[in-house]
Order: C-alpha cells, then sequence, then structure tokens
C-alpha cells in the first residue's frame, strides 16, 4: 500500500474510532439534554467559535431541516448585541471542544442570568467554564487523526456525529415523518423524493406513443421512434392496454427473426406488462423499473388506459432514480 492510502485509511479509520467511542457517552446528561430541546417552546440556539462554530452551523440547520426550529449565534456577535434574538423560553447549545474558548467564557454569565437553558457539548467535561449549566455532553476523543494530535479533526466529527445523534432523537421523539420533511424541503432532491409524482414527470400526449393493436411492427416502430422514448403502448379497440414493445424487444427480435417488421404487433408484444398510476410517488416508480429492470413502463388511468409513459431518463434528470 502506497502512503497515500496508509495516510487515507489511518485518518478514516481514527475517525470512524471517534464517532464509535461516542456510545459510551450517551448518559444521563444526554438524556436530560433530548428532554430540554423536546420541551423547548422557543429555539434551540447553537453557538460556537471557530472549528466547533462550522459544526454548530450544521447542527442547527439539521435540526431546522427535521421539525425542531433553530439558529446558530456566533458567540463574538452575541457579545455586540445580537443577544437580543434569545428568549427565555430558548435553549442555548454552546460547543468548545476545549472548554477555553474566550467568547464563550464572556457569553455564559450573561446567559445564565437571562434563565434560559444551556447545554454543553464537549470533550472537556470537567472544565470550569461549565459549571453553572444545565447539562454537559461529553464528547471527548482519545486522540485527533492529525498525526501531530493538534489540528480539529475526529474532534469536530466527534461533535458533528453527536449533534446528528441529538437532533434524530428528538425529531423521533417528537413525532417527526417524512411527510413533515416534505413540507421543509419544497425544493432540490428531497423534496422531489418526497412530493414529486408520477404524474409530474410522465410523457403524455403526443409524447406518448401509443399503437393499436392491428398495427404491424414497423408502424409500432414509426410510432415509437417519432417520440425517441424508446417504447410503445398498445391498446385495444376500447383503448385499454394489452401489451408494450420496446427497443430493447425489437433488438431480440431482429435478430431471430428478418421478416420481423411485417409482422402483427401483438404477436411479438409482451403482453399484461407492468404498469403504474400518474398517482404514486415519483420515488416509487423508481423503484418499480429497478425491481423488473426495465428502462420504461406505461401509466394507465383507473380504466387501464395509457394516460402516459415514465422514461427512467426523465427520473434520472430529476435526481430521483
Amino acid at each position: 500500500m502506497t502512503d497515500i492510502f496508509k495516510i487515507a485509511k489511518a485518518t478514516l479509520e481514527s475517525e470512524a474510532q471517534a464517532v464509535k467511542d461516542q456510545l459510551k457517552h450517551l448518559d444521563s446528561n444526554f438524556e436530560e439534554a433530548v428532554s430540554l430541546i423536546k420541551d423547548c417552546k422557543g429555539h434551540v440556539v447553537v453557538v460556537g467559535l471557530g472549528k466547533s462554530g462550522l459544526v454548530g452551523r450544521k447542527i442547527s440547520a439539521t435540526m431546522s431541516s427535521i421539525g425542531i426550529p433553530s439558529v446558530f449565534l456566533h458567540p463574538a456577535e452575541g457579545l455586540h448585541g445580537d443577544l437580543g434574538m434569545i428568549m427565555s423560553d430558548d435553549v442555548v447549545i454552546m460547543l468548545s471542544y476545549s472548554g477555553e474558548t474566550e467568547e464563550l467564557k464572556r457569553l455564559l454569565p450573561t446567559l445564565i442570568r437571562m434563565k434560559v437553558a444551556i447545554i454543553a457539548m464537549t470533550g472537556k467535561p470537567k472544565a470550569l467554564i461549565w459549571k453553572n449549566i444545565n447539562c454537559i455532553i461529553d464528547c471527548s476523543v482519545e486522540r485527533e487523526a492529525c498525526p501531530y494530535n493538534l489540528a480539529p479533526t475526529s474532534s469536530t466529527t466527534a461533535l458533528l456525529a453527536m449533534g446528528d445523534v441529538l437532533a434524530l432523537t428528538v425529531s423521533n421523539l417528537k413525532g417527526f415523518k417524512k411527510e413533515h420533511l416534505a413540507v421543509l424541503h419544497p425544493l432540490g432532491a428531497i423534496g422531489k423524493r418526497l412530493t414529486m409524482h408520477v404524474g409530474d414527470l410522465m410523457r403524455k400526449g403526443k409524447q406518448n406513443p401509443v399503437v393499436k393493436q392491428n398495427v404491424n411492427v414497423e408502424d409500432a416502430i414509426i410510432v415509437m421512434t417519432s417520440t425517441r422514448v424508446g417504447a410503445v403502448s398498445i391498446v385495444d379497440d376500447a383503448g385499454k392496454i394489452v401489451g408494450f414493445f420496446t427497443d430493447g424487444d425489437l433488438r431480440r427480435h431482429l435478430h431471430s427473426d428478418e421478416k420481423l417488421l411485417k409482422k402483427s404487433i401483438t404477436s411479438v408484444m409482451t403482453k399484461s406488462p407492468k404498469v403504474i398510476t400518474s398517482k404514486i410517488l415519483a420515488i416509487e416508480a423508481a423503484e418499480v423499473l429497478k425491481k423488473y429492470n426495465i428502462d420504461n413502463i406505461p401509466v394507465v388511468d383507473e380504466d387501464r388506459k395509457p394516460i402516459g409513459i415514465l422514461d427512467q431518463g426523465d427520473l434520472l434528470a430529476e435526481g430521483i432514480a
């Protein structure tokens, strides 16, 4: 193994172990912190400086995204007027791995006088700075991944992981569901996965290739090719789907049948094909395509009449498949 991979492997193993070691810190202090946040009537205000501040921003963002109202406060800004954003029914989480952050030392007395609940996340749970707060979550690690045991690496990973644990535990206890997540993530990959239905993505109208069962393969190919979907639905005289034919089917049959083009489409189509409705979630449709290893699928109404077609490429374009 080259030095590059030795260093990379050692770093990952060190940080993975740091996260695993946090299991022993799930104690009564963690339980109290969960209770304080769960019962909070205001906001969870996360405070940190430097690398801990960057981690704190992520913890606050995670909480907000899963139903726990949260904001981040830079301690220096707090000391210069921004403490006005903190109300008595808020809960403050202070991040300082060393327990020696000067700005937090100056901020704490004012927060204590405001009588807000204060939680510390730290690698030094016995530091004097924490003596008058509600609870202390120990996030200490044995050593940093840094070869000199100096640069914040394993310690910030542990803080971040414990923040996720805290947020997800509270969210779960508050009964947060994926339906709530959809409301908070209307755009982006998460929102699309939770809110976008097949009807929003399917190709319809002239872009939905459909032929009647009395046509031959050549005619079906012309319709299929005109839409560039690579498949065509076959319907009976009542307009109900009776078959499906894809470019994959075409290649397989051409290999063994030189007279294929003049044959009836019903002789080579897939009978009783898999179908979906427009009302199911696009992510559910993606799972159907994956399960049956197919690239596209007809979309039918309650009478099994094809009203559209869903192509895997459309799912991929939306970041869903």
